[in-house]
């Protein structure tokens, strides 16, 4: 399942968020990362899959 999350987290990082820590903290702070840069919203949504 892992996987699939970094799929996603590849391809729309809040998704692959949601889908590991659900309505979260964190799955606001991917939103704004990914908003103000696509970039931090990848590394903060494998960063997020990775430590889970």
């Amino acid at each position: 399942m892992d996987i699939i999350r970094i799929i996603f987290a590849l391809l729309l990082p809040p998704v692959g968020v949601f889908l590991q820590v659900g309505f979260s903290g964190a799955f606001f702070l991917n939103i704004l990362l990914t908003l103000l840069g696509y970039i931090p919203g990848i590394i903060h949504a494998v960063w997020i899959i990775a430590k889970r």
